[in-house]
Formats: C-alpha cells, sequence, structure tokens
C-alpha cells in the first residue's frame, strides 16, 4: 500500500471520529440556538473556557503520540507500554490544573467582561464539565496511543457510537420531559459528562481485553514516576500543549470579547466558530495521519521516506483546504439557517463565513506543518511564532480594531474585525511554518537511510 493511501485510511477514520465528537459542539449549539439566544450565548462563552483549558491539556498528552510512533517503527512494544503507564502521571497533575481552573472561571469572565447576565449559566456549565475532564482526558490517552499504533479505527467506532447517546441526552436535559425539569445550556454539560464517563470505561475494557494491546505489556504494576522520562515527556509535550493553548485561545477568547457586544454578536460568532471547527477536523485528521507515519518511518530509521511522507500529506492538507473554504462560502447561508431562526443570527453568522473561509485554508496549512514539526521535536519555534502572531496581531489586532480602532478607522462593534484579523495572522503563521518544515526536511533527508 502506499504512503498516501496509508496516509488517507488513517485521516478518514480518524476524521470520522473527530466529526462524531464535534457533532457533539454541533448539536449543543443548535439545541442551545433552538432553547434561546440567551442560552447560545452562554454555550459560546462556557465551551470557549472550555475548550481551552481542555484542548490545552490534551496536547501535552497527544504530543506523545511521536514517541510512541517511533517505539512501533522500532519494534519496541514493550516500552510502549512502560512509557503509557508514565503518562499517568501527566494525566494526572493535568486534571487537577484543570479542574481548578474550570470550578473557579471568575478571573477570566472579570477579565473579559462577560456580561453579569450569562454568568451564572456560564458558572453552571463550566461546574459539570470540570467533573467531566479527568474521563475526556483519559480517553484522549488511548486516542492517542491506537493513532501511534496505526488503529484508529476502534476509537472512530466508539465516538460514533457515543453520538447517538449525547445526541438525545442533550435534547433530553436541555428541554426537560419524561419527569425531568429543563435544564437549560447546563444540559448540554450533563449530557458531556454521561458520555465521557462511558467513552472511558469503554476504552479501559478495550485494554484490558483486545489481543492487540498484549504485545505492549500494559497491565504490570504501575511504576514510581521515572523523573528522565517524564522531562523528556515535557520537553516535547508541554511546549506542544503551550502551543495548542496559544492556537485555541486565539480562537476562544474571540467569544470572550465578542461577549460584550450583546447576544446577537454572540450567537452568530458561535455558529461560525462552531463551523470553523468542524471543517478544522479534516486537516487535524490529515496532520495526526501524516505525523504518525512520519514518526512511524523515522522510528525504523528512514528518514528520506519520512520526509516523502511528510511532503505527501502537505499536498493533500492544501487540496483540501481550498476545496472545504470553496463549498463553506457557497452554502453559507443555508448553513447558517441551520442553526439558528432568528434572521439577525443568520445574517451576520452569513457574513462572518466569508472570514471563516479565508481562515481555513491557512489553518490547514499550520496544522499540518506544525504536527509533522513535532516529529522532528521542533517545537519552541512554532510556540514563539504562535504566540506573536496569534495572540499579537490575530487576538489583539481584532480586538483593537473592534473596541478602540486603528490609524483613523473607528471602531467596530463587531464579530468581523475579530474573524479578519486572525485570518490574517494565521495566513503569516503558516507561510512560517511551511518554510521552517521546508528546512528540516532538507536537513534531515540529507542523512538517508539509517537503522536506529
Amino acid at each position: 500500500m502506499s504512503e498516501l493511501s496509508t496516509i488517507s485510511r488513517h485521516a478518514l477514520t480518524v476524521l470520522a471520529g473527530q466529526l462524531a465528537v464535534m457533532a457533539f459542539g454541533v448539536t449543543d449549539t443548535i439545541v442551545a440556538g433552538r432553547y434561546a439566544q440567551e442560552a447560545l450565548a452562554a454555550l459560546s462563552i462556557g465551551s470557549a473556557v472550555f475548550v481551552s483549558v481542555y484542548v490545552a491539556l490534551m496536547g501535552v498528552l497527544q504530543a506523545l503520540m511521536p514517541v510512541w510512533a517511533e517505539q512501533r517503527g522500532a519494534n519496541a512494544q514493550a516500552a510502549i507500554g512502560a512509557s503509557l503507564r508514565q503518562s499517568l502521571y501527566l494525566w494526572a497533575v493535568a486534571t487537577v490544573l484543570g479542574m481548578a481552573v474550570l470550578l473557579s472561571p471568575g478571573p477570566i469572565l472579570d477579565w473579559t467582561e462577560v456580561p453579569a447576565e450569562l454568568r451564572g449559566d456560564v458558572r453552571a456549565y463550566l461546574a459539570i464539565l470540570a467533573f467531566g475532564l479527568p474521563p475526556a482526558l483519559l480517553f484522549r490517552i488511548y486516542s492517542t496511543l491506537n493513532q501511534a499504533l496505526g488503529h484508529p479505527q476502534l476509537v472512530t467506532w466508539l465516538q460514533v457510537g457515543a453520538l447517538f447517546i449525547k445526541l438525545p441526552l442533550s435534547i433530553w436535559f436541555t428541554f426537560g420531559g419524561a419527569g425531568l425539569g429543563p435544564l437549560g445550556v447546563a444540559g448540554c454539560a450533563w449530557a458531556t459528562l454521561v458520555v465521557n464517563f462511558g467513552l472511558a470505561l469503554v476504552g479501559w475494557m478495550m485494554l484490558r481485553r483486545h489481543s492487540m494491546y498484549a504485545p505492549l505489556a500494559l497491565w504490570r504494576p504501575l511504576e514510581r514516576p521515572d523523573g528522565a522520562q517524564i522531562a523528556r515527556f515535557l520537553r516535547l509535550g508541554l511546549p506542544a500543549g503551550l502551543s495548542i493553548l496559544v492556537e485555541v485561545t486565539s480562537f476562544t477568547l474571540m467569544a470572550l470579547f465578542i461577549a460584550r457586544q450583546g447576544a446577537l454578536a454572540s450567537a452568530a460568532h458561535q455558529i461560525a466558530s462552531n463551523l470553523a471547527a468542524v471543517v478544522y477536523m479534516v486537516p487535524l485528521s490529515l496532520a495526526i495521519a501524516t505525523s504518525a507515519r512520519v514518526s512511524y518511518w523515522r522510528g525504523a530509521g528512514d528518514e528520506r521516506q519520512a520526509g516523502s511522507t511528510a511532503l505527501k500529506g502537505f499536498w493533500l492538507a492544501a487540496l483540501m483546504g481550498c476545496t472545504l473554504a470553496a463549498i463553506l462560502i457557497i452554502v453559507r447561508q443555508a448553513i447558517t439557517q441551520l442553526y439558528s431562526t432568528n434572521a439577525e443570527v443568520v445574517a451576520l453568522a452569513t457574513a462572518l463565513l466569508l472570514w471563516v473561509a479565508a481562515y481555513h485554508v491557512a489553518d490547514a496549512l499550520q496544522t499540518l506543518c506544525i504536527f509533522v514539526l513535532r516529529s522532528y521535536r521542533i517545537t519552541i519555534a512554532p510556540l514563539v511564532v504562535y504566540g506573536v502572531l496569534l495572540w499579537g496581531v490575530g487576538l489583539y489586532g481584532g480586538y483593537r480594531l473592534a473596541y478602540h480602532g486603528w490609524a483613523g478607522w473607528a471602531p467596530l462593534h463587531s464579530p468581523m474585525p475579530f474573524w479578519a484579523a486572525s485570518a490574517a495572522a494565521l495566513a503569516l503563521t503558516a507561510l512560517i511554518f511551511v518554510a521552517l518544515l521546508l528546512a528540516v526536511l532538507r536537513l534531515h533527508g540529507r542523512e538517508g537511510p539509517r537503522r536506529s
């Protein structure tokens, strides 16, 4: 089987699972939007905070995939099991930190000046999700392991199956029925909590019973923390997690800054950001599949094959990014009408999707690049680029345009400046990452095949 076919099959499998997970958010957005405009606004703010926390912590654990993929390429099966057990210490620390933030969101809500009338629903939503964070991060370890082993289909089946549980639970808990009173936006959080625990439980059972995991020797007694190994994890995972934190917060903090413009702006932005997140799953899946194969070939000692695989994944991501952006532009009004029956919300969201399309093209390129760069242990430079461009140009630039104006331009109180500035920042980021990736591939390609 060719590398392109391997990447495509892996990516399609990951994509199916990622879309199922994204459908959780789509479901909540539609349900909250149908329940009340204020519920949709509260969901926009609450999900922005939760996603920022979860994805940053998830990034630390997801960054272990190159380690396990290289060990697989080197046929070091038992080493994967020992490494996974050490990752549980990272999970424990991440869980404590994440729950602390979600249970005490006051400073974040104060800093971003979230309207007082929305804070009660936002706090309730985040308090429930705080207890869903531990199983969510455990399932992320299981997912990362399967991606490294080249068997993402097991995770995909679980995620797709979970969607059929999440959908009716969100509707039931939000609107009430069968003896349960309506819980509003908190109902969406309760549905997520139930699903997260279910996924973690089934993942644990699979690890115990499936023969595929037997060579990994997973179920040996938990060793004491290995300082050297955990330090190696952190050298890779901490910059990766911080990079993801910067990337995601440059996206999610828009929701919190836009919240002060009122429920209309927040609701329209929630639709736009939800669609941006959905189409992002395509380049994300390609990036995961490509980086897993690149790390595999590096572990097997073939640098030229690793470089060839990286380039094939890059061109595939570029093609899919342009295609999805074009589709989004063509059908933007029809899509937004699915989310809301409010004409003002639909009109504003439809206009925002033009910027979402431009944002996505740049996002597709930079996502593929940064995942492959992690396979080469390049993590610090991307973190610096993210901080300067995504926070400095994108988030601050959008804030300045929206609330203070720029170079004689009057402030534009709309979500539009945030999306325009973010798209421009992401385009610059993509150009820098492409140049960096090509330089890294040229450097390592000179080594040729080697045996580790």
